[in-house]
């Protein structure tokens, strides 16, 4: 059955990228009113981490479950069932009168996200043709960040108010699951029919609360725009090399974290002063170092997986990458500390720090040009293993199609 349009694009498409949105805005809502609910349950800086902690461990373990479901129900659903999971523990946050229920809720709304979210991957990868997947995965994510953003605009307009007696905070939890709600029931029938950037360096080079979140929206911009542009790019390139354009651009991706890492924490000076020039960095750096997913991780999964399985791939996929990205923090924090001498208790908080800067700057930069560097180098194998399972899998479909 033909899938029903709307000003000549899909239905399923045009929801697909709505639930993009929610998702961001979701992530987005709690670190907007951190502040808000840290006064509602008297709650720490370490509480409120651990909030977010919850969520992105659940978010990450729980992903291949999702693939589990996808073998078993159809997609829409796993969908549904992820979506319930996601709108009612976001609604419940708002109306939680303890810190155990919100904790509680935040681990049922990574749960939700972690069947959501692959599943959400699975349908684009079906939705484009090889040649253009990059540009499919990178609307996704620029159209998700503009979720991020407007998660982030709404919290904070109405946290700060009060409306008939009722905190503003909570309303925004309580608005989202109902519209999440609504979208997941278009969603259905409709288918039916057819890491890092740590603030605190910023923080800690004395840029005051409103020119550190400047600066990581700069990034966070250049970063959406970058995810868009890697995957048109990719796709372009893959018309004349179809067997390296991506990796080529997934490797210009990764090396370009290299000196645009070291150009942030080494050669602008640490000071107020040159903001304008963190700004441009971080938003350029944004733009080139945000391709790899968009461009070729994405893309190449739907090329040398069958469609049934994809589900499964993006749900691991999401769970290996986010194992490894809890470490980022932790890491960091060990460089810093053991290696560069950082100490919490003689950096003055309240006034910045040259030397907690500086140690916080060289602990970021190891760990982020290890990590670029080793991301360029795992991309080389698949100049031969790529094209390899790919005809594969290309071999693969055509004999379970003649046996249909």
């Amino acid at each position: 059955m033909r899938s029903k349009k709307m000003f000549g694009l899909s239905i399923s498409l045009i929801l697909i990228n709505l639930a993009s949105i929610l998702e961001r805005a979701d992530e987005n809502l709690l670190p907007a009113v951190y502040k808000e609910v840290s006064a509602a349950f008297n709650a720490g800086p370490t509480d409120l981490g651990y909030l977010t902690f919850l969520m992105n461990f659940l978010k990450s373990i729980a992903s291949p479950l999702a693939g589990v479901l996808a073998l078993q129900y159809d997609r829409p659903a796993v969908l549904a069932i992820g979506t319930v999971f996601w709108a009612v523990s976001t609604g419940a946050v708002g109306v939680s009168q303890y810190f155990g229920q919100v904790a509680f809720w935040r681990a049922v709304n990574g749960f939700g996200l972690a069947i959501v979210i692959p599943a959400l991957q699975s349908f684009i990868a079906d939705s484009y043709k090889d040649g253009t997947r990059g540009a499919g995965f990178g609307l996704l994510a620029l159209i998700g960040s503009v979720g991020g953003i407007g998660g982030s605009v709404l919290a904070t307009i109405v946290a700060g108010s009060d409306y008939y007696g009722f905190p503003g905070w909570r309303l925004a939890f309580i608005a989202v699951a109902f519209v999440t709600f609504g979208q997941q029931w278009r969603a259905s029938s409709a288918f039916h029919l057819e890491g890092f950037m740590d603030s605190g360096t910023i923080s800690n080079e004395s840029f005051d609360n409103s020119s550190s979140a400047a600066l990581n929206s700069f990034f966070a911009i250049g970063c959406a725009i970058g995810s868009f542009l890697g995957g048109i790019i990719a796709d372009r390139l893959s018309r004349y090399y179809p067997d390296s354009a991506r990796i080529m651009c997934a490797q210009f991706s990764a090396f370009m974290g290299i000196p645009f890492s070291w150009i942030l924490l080494t050669a602008i000076p640490q000071s107020v002063e040159y903001w304008s020039a963190y700004a441009v960095t971080l938003f350029l750096m944004g733009i080139t170092i945000s391709w790899c997913a968009t461009c070729a991780n994405n893309p190449m999964f739907a090329e040398v997986v069958p469609p049934r399985h994809r589900t499964m791939i993006y749900a691991f996929d999401r769970a290996f990458e986010g194992s490894f990205g809890s470490l980022a923090s932790p890491a960091v924090g060990m460089v810093t500390e053991k290696i560069y001498g950082y100490n919490a208790k003689t950096v003055d908080l309240a006034h910045g720090s040259v030397k907690g800067a500086y140690a916080l700057s060289r602990g970021l930069l190891t760990m982020m040009i290890v990590p670029f560097g080793l991301c360029f180098m795992f991309y080389t194998p698949l100049y031969y293993l790529f094209k390899r399972d790919r005809d594969n899998a290309r071999l693969a479909s055509i004999k379970e199609q003649e046996l249909i």
